[in-house]
């Protein structure tokens, strides 16, 4: 299975956070924080749609600026996600700024601030000067994106302040088999990835479409039913999935609510700030340990941990936060 969620942390473990999500064969990429995003290239930054922002401690939204100054001539529209709050943060970065010249950029930004019983959504127009918009307010059910291709689902956690953490899941995996294609004597192309769609979508059995590609410079084309072709050709599995917790205390109702969120995800990024012996330390500045890193995973069936977001105090010998998370979680 060739999946199509690539994420990649920026930096190492004792950066600023942050969690680049690349969608393959999409001009699409998610951002987790927006901590030492300079790391990134102007090209990748081109293709994000989405951020998810979960607090704004400086480490953890000091990219802002950065982002914006990438995103900032281009038409395209942000969608930036966020705990209570981030409204006003954003339109206190924008209104840091002069906006005198900027009457043909066609770049907008939505913010969307996740409260505990709303979301709320308002938008900042460059062509505008980047006056807000209040759009909507809607009952919050933890569900920020329901595409045909992903699902992106949130919880908020005690940091002493709301801290969200999230998950991102392809809804379904559909694996082309090349050796079915050619027995049928039929070409890969773009044609299959409209197949996908339709699959994705839940077009029924019946549904009949019309296949268009390219052979020896001539257009060939030939009608389908979606039921039968995909029976021939597609293999349908769980989709991937891939979580993100940081900052957050150990506690009964974070970790009910973090098991509930990122239960049998394929990789889970999680912060271990500090070791065990440190635990005292952890819950004065309401962060994770290795251990307990571990143990949510571990109770949450999760395949993969991969832990980060260390203190500094660990710089001479991050081994022991792995070894501690490792143990506890049982895959190390």
């Amino acid at each position: 299975m060739k999946p199509i969620l690539h994420p990649r942390l920026l930096g190492t473990p004792f950066d600023d956070p942050g969690l680049f999500v690349k969608i393959l064969r999409e001009r699409r990429a998610f951002l987790f924080d927006l901590g030492s995003i300079d790391l990134l290239t102007p090209s990748e930054l081109l293709k994000v749609s989405e951020v998810f922002i979960s607090h704004t401690h400086i480490d953890h939204f000091i990219g802002f600026d950065h982002l914006l100054r990438i995103l900032l001539g281009r038409e395209k529209k942000l969608k930036v996600f966020g705990p209570q709050g981030i409204i006003s943060n954003i339109e206190g970065r924008l209104a840091g700024y002069t906006w005198n010249l900027v009457d043909d950029y066609k770049f907008r930004l939505e913010v969307i601030e996740i409260k505990k019983d709303t979301i709320t959504t308002s938008s900042f127009n460059c062509w505008e000067k980047f006056k807000k918009h209040d759009i909507r307010t809607v009952p919050f059910n933890k569900i920020l994106i329901d595409e045909p291709l992903l699902k992106a689902e949130t919880s908020i956690l005690d940091h002493l302040i709301p801290s969200l953490a999230f998950s991102l899941s392809e809804k379904i995996h559909i694996n082309i088999n090349k050796d079915r294609l050619q027995a049928l004597d039929l070409p890969v192309g773009p044609w299959l990835n409209d197949l996908k769609k339709y699959i994705r979508e839940g077009m029924p059995d019946n549904f009949r479409f019309i296949a268009k590609w390219k052979k020896d410079g001539r257009t060939e084309e030939k009608e389908f039913v979606l039921g039968e072709i995909s029976e021939q050709i597609t293999t349908i599995t769980r989709g991937q999935k891939v979580s993100y917790v940081v900052d957050a205390i150990y506690s009964k109702e974070n970790e009910s609510k973090l098991i509930d969120l990122i239960v049998d995800s394929d990789i889970l990024y999680c912060e271990a700030a500090f070791l065990d012996r440190d635990r005292e330390r952890a819950e004065k500045r309401y962060h994770l340990t290795a251990k307990q890193a571990g143990l949510i995973a571990k109770k949450a069936g999760v395949k993969r941990l991969i832990i980060f977001h260390f203190s500094p105090k660990y710089s001479s010998n991050p081994s022991e936060l792995y070894q501690e998370a490792m143990g506890e979680f049982g895959k190390g």
